[in-house]
This record gives C-alpha cells, structure tokens and sequence, in this order.
C-alpha cells in the first residue's frame, strides 16, 4: 500500500503555459484531482471539451477515506467508461447488521429485487478509487481526448470575472497565470477556492468525534455493515465495521466531545480500543488513523458566476449513510452535459443555474438526512437517548419499529422532484421512474438498460415505436425502441409501465428522466426538450 500511496501518478513537469507571454486560456479548468474533480473531468474530455486539472498534489490521496461507493455512482462510473475495475477490486455487498448491546437487533438488505447490472454497494479504499481514474485519463489521452493532469500546481489567487477566471499557480519553478472560461472547484471540505473568493458554509457541526482506523488482519467478518450501538467494547457509544479489499477493515469508534485528537490517534490509545473490539489474541497493524467531526453544511449557492463548486467544497456531511463521495459523483454527474451544451452555444447560462437548483436539492436531502442520523446515533438529551434505546429495543422483535432505527440512512439515488428542467409526466406510471429520477436498470435485449443510455438525449419507447432521430435546435434525440416481451424477468414493465400498456420517455444525457408520456406526440417531445434544456 505504501508504494500506492508514495507514487507519484502526475508528476510535476513544466508546462508550455509557464512560457506563454500572455496567460494561456483555457476551457474548463478543475482544481482538485480527487474522484469528483477526475470524474467531471473524464466527463467533459468524453464529450471532446478540453479540459484541465491542477492540484498541488501529484499522487493518490494518503489513507482509504471514501471507501463506500454505491449504486447510482456505479452507474455513473460506468458511463464514464470505469466502473468495472472499480467493481473488480471492490469488496461487493448488499447487507448490514445493526447490534444493541452485544445482541443482533435488525437486519437489511439495501438491494432486495434482481434485475439489476450493479450491487447496492462496493467498498473499496479512495486510493484505489482515484489510481483506476487517472488510469482512465491515461486511457482518454492515448486516444487523443482533449485531457491535462498538472500536478505539482496549486492555485494562489483566483479572480472572477463575467467572462472566466484569472489563475495565479504556484510550482517549483516559480508562479505563472493563466485564464479560464470555466472553473470548477472540486478542492475538498478546506476549499483554498472558496476561501480565497471569501465564501462560507452554512449549517451545523455536532458535537461529537469519532476515530477512524484502517486496519489490517485476517478475520471471519462476513461482507456486510455492521453498526453497534452502546456495545461492549465501547460503552455508551457506537461502532462500524466495514469489510475492504487487500484484508483491511474499517473500524469507526464513536469517542465523545471533549478528546484531545492527538492524543486520541496515538498507536498507544488506538490499539487498546481495537483490541477491547477484537479480542486480545486478533493479530492486526494499523495501515491509517483519523478522527472526524460530524458536520453537515452547505454553501448557500454553488455557482458564483463562471466558478462552480462541486463535491466537499460545496457541501459537507457526516460519514455514516457514505453520502460525501457518492453525491460528490452525482454533483459531477448533472454539470458536465450542462457545461457542454452551454459551451457549444446549444444552451443558455440558465442551463448552468439548473445545475445549483438541483444539486443543492440533493445536498439539502443529504443533510437532513445525515442530520436525522447524527441525532439518532449521538442522542443529546437523555430523553432522546430512551426514545432510541426503546426503538432498539423494540426492533428486534416487531417490524414497525425497524424503519425508526437509524444507524445512517445510505446513499440512495437522488431524483430531482421540483426541477426546472422536468418536463411533463403521465398517470399510471411508476413513481420511481417519474421526471427528475435517474433511471432504473432492466434487462433488456443484448444486456442492460442503463449500458445503452446516457451522454446524449435519447427517447426510449417501451411497446411504443419512436423516430430514430430528432433534430432540434441543433441538439439531436435519439430514438430507441424496447419490447416488454424481450425481458420475461417483468423488470422492464414493473419500472416502467406501471399499469400502462405502453411509454415513451425523453432522456437526459446524464441518464435522468426529462419527461415521460404514454404515447409518442413530435410536438410533445420538442417542448419538453426546450424546457429540459432551460429554454423556456
């Protein structure tokens, strides 16, 4: 792992921008090469818009961090062409346990129906995660895609203006500038961006901490979530443990307010901790240590003209329901088609604002949703604390109080209900199939749904024939047409027809619904499409 850790995977090399007598001016420029800034970059340089990404790093980040990745960013990462070594190395699970004391009190399944290409959730170290992204850059770039990794380059001052961004870059040759049309921020949770355009947070940090360890060993764990509350080994607070790749386990131990956190990360502290969870004769070495404070904040707008905020620098929540990096994917996800369009002049800046409408209503959901389990899992009343003794106690033999346990609601999906960008929806269909919603995989004829949507508008008719091809405004729809009766699993036709016998769906490129009818209607179709890209 140290070798992961130690390579440098973009190393500092002189650019030709640092002996241009004027700044050079670029596209899109990212700061930040973590998994959403490469993902939006992988995005951008997909659909031919030069783009490049600066960072004052040059290797994989020190420490698994993000190890939760799931289902919808799976799906994304497929899209982006990556997906599958991801899938390949990750540690696959659906499951997870919650304890109450030392006795099992719930159980779940976070994926219960088949028909579905990727699992509820993988686990796999951010180290890894970031190395098969830049290899996926390597890749884009040996095909002549329009993609630049600088590292070794950090970002000193920052100067908005109505038609880009001025950039003053330090290296070890010395600073130079540069300019951008757009500049997308993806520079972590201390965002040296949002800082240096004096830009804040606003939202809540709880008052709790909680040790993180990597740990290496060679256990009989089985592959799911197991979350304790008020265990044993850990009185009067909680624990995770989280199965990895390479035989390390993540061990989460809920420490309290008021701790010395350099105290706290010392072997000596740690280990004892572990041991009291493992057993004394668990052999086991540390591969990293950390400690996290619950926080669950936002900025008040993610767009600040041609700078864009996407990822921690946007927004910030705890660690349990793994809803940093997965709705940093998601942020990713809805700019890049927007920024194209926009760049190509077939979308107006209004496009660019959907982007702030509808990440910050993810954003929004995430927090009240990371918040509802800060509260549950740290109680900070003693009343609260009986509420949920009683719930967990009452889980464990009636169903109606399983829903109440909250031991971090995860990562799902994130539909855009309220969008400017939805278009019209018809009754009968399915709910989770309505406008706003990413699609759902189905079986279909050759492999899988979500395999052949996404990175242009497409429209689907499902027992319905649509045109191949419609043109408008210079921007094409494409027409693919599916039977119910190529899929005798009935996954197609549950997700997607409801009680109707047919439908016609208008796709977005980043594979989310824009409308839905039950018949094809030409004129229906252009409308929505205008409204899908901010026209009207």
């Amino acid at each position: 792992m140290t070798k992961i850790f130690e390579t440098p995977l973009y190393p500092y090399g002189r650019s030709r921008d640092q002996d241009a007598a004027q700044p050079v001016r670029h596209t899109v420029v990212i700061v930040g090469a973590g998994p959403v800034g490469l993902a939006a970059a992988i995005d951008l340089a997909l659909q031919d818009v030069p783009v490049l990404v600066i960072d004052d790093n040059d290797k994989v980040s020190f420490g698994s961090r993000a190890i939760c990745f799931a289902k919808r960013p799976l799906e994304i990462l497929d899209r982006l062409g990556c997906g599958q070594p991801m899938v390949d190395k990750g540690v696959v699970w659906n499951l997870g346990k919650v304890f109450f004391d030392d006795r099992q009190v719930y159980g779940f399944n976070l994926l219960p129906e088949d028909g579905h290409k990727r699992p509820a959730f993988i686990n796999l170290q951010q180290y890894y995660f970031e190395l098969f992204l830049v290899e996926r850059v390597r890749a884009l770039q040996a095909e002549g895609r329009p993609i630049e990794i600088r590292g070794g380059n950090k970002v000193v001052s920052v100067d908005p203006r109505a038609d880009g961004v001025g950039l003053t870059i330090d290296t070890a040759d010395g600073p130079y500038r540069i300019e951008a049309d757009w500049l997308i921020a993806c520079d972590g949770a201390n965002s040296p961006v949002r800082r240096m355009m004096g830009l804040d947070f606003v939202g809540r940090i709880f008052e709790d901490n909680f040790l993180i360890a990597d740990v290496k060993m060679t256990a009989d764990f089985p592959t799911e979530r197991w979350f304790w509350f008020d265990p044993p080994f850990n009185r009067n607070q909680s624990a995770l443990l989280h199965k990895q790749p390479d035989n390390v386990w993540r061990i989460d131990l809920q420490l309290g307010w008021n701790i010395d956190k350099e105290v706290e990360k010392q072997p000596e502290r740690v280990i004892p901790r572990l041991k009291a969870m493992l057993g004394d004769e668990v052999e086991f070495e540390l591969e990293w240590v950390s400690i996290y404070t619950f926080q669950c904040r936002r900025m008040e707008r993610f767009r600040h003209g041609r700078v864009i905020f996407a990822g921690d620098s946007a927004h910030q929540v705890s660690p349990f329901g793994a809803r940093g990096a997965n709705s940093g994917l998601q942020d990713a996800d809805n700019l890049a088609w927007k920024l194209k369009l926009v760049i190509d002049g077939k979308a107006g800046e209004a496009l660019i604002d959907s982007y702030d409408a509808e990440r910050i209503h993810g954003a929004d959901e995430n927090i009240l949703n990371s918040s509802r389990s800060t509260d549950f899992i740290t109680p900070k009343s003693e009343t609260s604390r009986i509420f949920r003794d009683a719930v967990l106690d009452l889980s464990e033999r009636f169903e109606f109080a399983r829903p109440f346990v909250n031991s971090g609601r995860l990562s799902v999906p994130c539909t855009y209900d309220g969008s400017p960008l939805n278009g019209p929806d018809a009754a009968g269909l399915p709910a989770r199939s309505r406008p706003g919603s990413p699609a759902v995989d189905a079986p279909v004829e050759g492999g899988w749904l979500l395999d052949q949507l996404g990175n242009r508008f497409q429209l689907i008719g499902i027992n319905a024939d649509v045109p191949a091809v419609i043109e408008d405004h210079g921007v094409r729809i494409e027409g693919m047409t599916l039977s119910t009766t190529a899929d005798p699993s009935g996954a197609l036709a549950a997700r997607y027809l409801g009680t109707a016998p047919a439908a016609v769906y208008l796709m977005r490129p980043d594979q989310h619904v824009a409308a839905r009818w039950t018949a094809f209607d030409e004129a229906a179709v252009r409308k929505a499409l205008a409204t899908a890209l901010a026209r009207s």
